[in-house]
């Protein structure tokens, strides 16, 4: 059985790392995306509604018919939850490359998770929400200067503000459902980690690539990196490994980890998906089409 494989939001990095891959391997790949976007070479696009649309899903669920797809790869943060929930719904001969609902949730939400890591003993930034502080003064206090306030679901550093002075921000305007957290000054990484089910044979791993670059300078999706060897960031890929553990999710994972001053690890967030520098870890696709083989019963050769 060959796979014939779909890759939502193609146009972003992530999708595009993903499917540029599966096509160099030379697996049949489709990619969808909400805007018509160039394609890779050799992919096939198709336009599909908003992961906003109450219809979306039900989109993807016709074209993954029509075109005979046997494994979905979602790489927009925006779907996941609605893509997770559904999973039964694509059949039973599709392999969706996502993990169970309630993870992936918890994962989506930045407070959640920033809760549940804490709780579960995994190093983060101090946080909280605006409504703990009466204002930046009072959580710069708290937390230390300068803090972080972000939406608590958004990904690619929309809508993160770094807050330096008391009166750098109207605290009182700020938006509703935001988080508030320590900013960690240190180097950042961006771990990618195949996670596995509980009672699974095989084996969970962390890839760790260091940011060197970051598009908004201090802040911000990586613009320049490169993977770093497992023995000079062990304690960055045990830290990741232990989040993806702590929420429960399973399949590929897209971590944040920034140094502290005194370069001790802390988890910022976690995303329940491929990222936008898979290329840097092609172990994480060999696992992910591994499970499609186990899940679907296909022969080894689709893992060209």
């Amino acid at each position: 059985m060959n796979h014939r494989i779909l890759v939502t939001g193609i146009g972003g990095p992530a999708g595009r790392a993903v499917a540029t891959a599966l096509h160099a391997r030379g697996i049949h790949v489709m990619g969808t995306d909400i805007i018509d976007v160039p394609a890779p070479d050799g992919v096939r696009v198709v336009q599909v509604p908003p992961a906003t649309d109450p219809d979306a899903v039900d989109a993807l669920r016709r074209l993954i018919a029509e075109e005979g797809i046997t494994v979905l790869i979602p790489t927009v943060s925006d779907e996941l939850p609605r893509i997770s929930a559904a999973r039964a719904w694509f059949g039973d001969n599709v392999h969706v490359a996502i993990s169970a609902p309630g993870p992936v949730s918890l994962a989506n939400d930045k407070l959640l998770t920033a809760w549940v890591l804490d709780a579960a003993g995994v190093p983060v930034p101090r946080f909280g929400v605006p409504g703990d502080f009466a204002d930046a003064g009072v959580a710069m206090a708290a937390l230390g200067a300068p803090v972080v306030v972000k939406p608590r679901i958004s990904r690619g550093g929309r809508g993160v503000l770094v807050i330096d002075s008391p009166d750098a921000v109207d605290w009182d305007a700020l938006p509703a459902g935001m988080i508030v957290q320590e900013f960690i000054p240190g180097t950042e990484y961006g771990p990618m980690v195949h996670g596995t089910e509980q009672g699974s044979p095989d084996t969970p791993f962390a890839v760790v690539f260091e940011k060197t670059e970051l598009a908004q300078g201090i802040i911000g999706n990586a613009v320049a990196g490169h993977r770093v060897g497992a023995e000079d960031a062990a304690d960055v890929g045990t830290a990741a490994l232990a989040a993806v553990r702590a929420l429960g999710l399973a399949g590929p994972a897209d971590v944040d980890v920034r140094r502290r001053a005194d370069g001790t690890p802390a988890v910022l967030e976690v995303n329940a998906r491929f990222g936008a520098n898979s290329a840097f870890a092609p172990e994480l696709l060999d696992a992910v089409l591994a499970s499609a083989a186990t899940r679907l019963g296909a022969s080894a050769h689709v893992l060209v």
